[in-house]
């Protein structure tokens, strides 16, 4: 038995609640092993004398791990809990002392495991409607235009030209209201907009005023608009927090160039000297952009800043959650302070940071809710894209992932295979169509929410940004129909409840991926794939759904790409 591949943690993503009475306990073990793994549990005060037996099963598999679980109901929230293993029909026991050959139960309570209480107010708390959400990003500027009467002097770019990092193509909110018919028929049930506060930039990563809709895209009154009439549609509205950094034009930092250490702002940013200086670049920013400086979140007025601009927007327009940009730059006491308020003023908002790497810190049921998910987006690029995958080496990349947070937290993710800030996905797979079918029914099945860019739709191409903030083509001549059919029928399938709320194996057989998803005793798989010859009746670079009742192969219903 490989000890060092053991792992478990109580009051973590290997212990957690996930209802007022109920736990989910993971054990870690090398894949090489084969083991019986039972959790031996019982009263936190009564396990000498009260205990009970259950077998965990292997729940995911990854490159080197198996990881064992079970949900347990408890009518005493205070428990205790050690395992039992076999190896070739040799007993150990794995307690907080490690793996032992005999354990002590009467001193039990010197190294068993526990969840010493269920408190209720650190419960990951799920919202719901992130469940299966279908989420459609749109980079505003290049999105539609629908307010014909404003003033277009700044837009410097025809409609449909390549652009470049400044250009501007005149699409605002009133052109996102507009197409809200469209949106609701695609199959979309949120809406995540890039920042749309005023901004000198096509993008708005770099805020003047956060109180203030940019005039190039509206005012609070076609927000509020377009909230309303979402509403209406059982769409939700999402907008991006631009929380790290500001821009050089915000009043407070044009104020500290002006006075240096005596403007009451100073502190309010991380300068290296008595004045910011932007041509020594003195002060921290966003990147190695001097035009962006840094807020410091550790300082309570920047704090206050912030959070009242938080809640502000969810009182006035009752938008449903932030997406917060660089949100790993920026201080965890922040990101615990902000979701305090968020949750305060409306529960069911949506937290969901931009983090592209591994954020379980973040992810524990204090600070986010959700991240973009691009640890899915790269091995979607490896597996469909790239070849650095076949089917058993991405179920183990997809295992891993899942495995870096708790059940609850993956029933929130933002799974995307492409943004405003990466290539657009159909120019990865050489505008493979079928591949780029395999990614979205990828990302439909997987758990958590989808997220698709604007335009994937019509299969929009476009190489790094700016390049991959085209505008969208609106002439439905260029539209390959029978796609955007496909295309539409794989999101329906993230309203079904197996989808929504079942249980997830990913595993390779023959070598195609499978993805299956089990609720209330029904299935329905997803099988991919990426061979350059038929499998199973599946053509290459392909996929198939299978959906049954009570497992009846006989009775599968059959949707296939081709």
């Amino acid at each position: 038995m490989n000890q060092f591949a053991i792992l478990h943690m109580s009051d973590s993503k290997y212990c957690y609640a996930v209802n007022k009475d109920e736990i989910v306990i993971r054990l870690r073990t090398s894949k090489e092993d084969e083991l019986d793994v039972f959790l031996l549990y019982g009263p936190k005060y009564e396990f000498q004398s009260k205990r009970y037996k259950a077998k965990m099963k292997v729940k995911y598999e990854d490159k080197l791990y198996r990881y064992y679980e079970k949900r347990i109901k408890l009518s005493d929230l205070r428990l205790a809990y050690i395992f039992e293993i076999y190896e070739n029909g040799e007993r150990f026991y794995f307690c907080e002392d490690g793996i032992v050959v005999d354990y002590d139960f009467e001193n039990a309570f010197y190294n068993f495991y526990q969840m010493p209480y269920i408190n209720e107010n650190d419960r990951i708390k799920v919202v719901e409607w992130m469940q299966g959400a279908v989420f459609y990003q749109i980079f505003v500027d290049r999105f539609n235009m629908g307010n014909l009467k404003k003033d277009k002097s700044y837009i410097d770019m025809k409609w449909g030209d390549k652009p470049t990092p400044k250009n501007f193509a005149g699409g605002d909110i009133r052109g996102i209201i507009d197409k809200l018919d469209y949106l609701e028929n695609l199959g979309i049930t949120a809406i995540y907009l890039t920042p749309i506060f005023l901004s000198i930039s096509n993008h708005k990563y770099d805020i003047i005023d956060y109180k203030k809709i940019d005039p190039m895209f509206g005012d609070i009154e076609d927000l509020k608009e377009l909230v309303h009439k979402a509403h209406e549609k059982n769409i939700h509205i999402v907008l991006d927090a631009v929380f790290n950094h500001c821009s050089m034009n915000l009043y407070q930092f044009q104020d500290v160039i002006e006075k240096g250490k005596k403007s009451k702002y100073y502190d309010w940013f991380i300068i290296d000297g008595d004045f910011p200086e932007p041509e020594k670049g003195n002060y921290e920013c966003f990147a190695s952009c001097n035009y962006m400086p840094k807020l410091n979140t550790a300082n309570l007025q920047v704090q206050e800043f912030l959070l009242d601009i938080a809640v502000y927007w969810i009182r006035e327009c009752d938008i449903d959650g932030w997406r917060l940009d660089v949100s790993d730059e920026v201080s965890h006491d922040f990101w615990r302070q902000f979701r305090k308020a968020v949750k305060k003023e409306k529960e069911n908002c949506v937290i969901i940071g931009e983090n592209w790497h591994d954020a379980y810190a973040y992810l524990m049921g204090d600070q986010y809710d959700s991240i973009m998910n691009y640890a899915f987006t790269k091995a979607c690029l490896d597996y469909l894209a790239k070849d650095k995958l076949d089917a058993k080496g991405m179920a183990n990349k997809l295992n891993e992932i899942l495995m870096r947070n708790n059940s609850l937290i993956n029933s929130m993710m933002l799974n995307l295979i492409d943004s405003h800030d990466t290539f657009r996905f159909f120019t990865e797979v050489k505008c493979n169509k079928k591949k780029q079918l395999c990614a979205l029914a990828l990302s439909v099945f997987f758990p958590g929410a989808v997220c698709v860019y604007y335009g994937t739709e019509i299969c929009m191409e476009g190489g790094y940004d700016p390049d991959s903030r085209r505008c969208f083509d609106w002439n439905e001549e260029n539209w390959d129909k029978e796609f955007l059919e496909k295309f539409k029928a794989l999101l329906k399938l993230k309203k079904f409840e197996e989808i929504r709320f079942g249980t997830v194996k990913i595993y390779e057989k023959n070598c195609l991926l499978i993805v299956e998803r089990i609720y209330k005793n029904n299935k329905i798989r997803l099988e991919i794939n990426m061979e350059n010859k038929v499998i199973n009746g599946i053509e290459p670079f392909n996929y198939r759904v299978l959906r049954k009742g009570d497992y009846n192969e006989e009775k599968s219903s059959c949707y296939n790409a081709s």
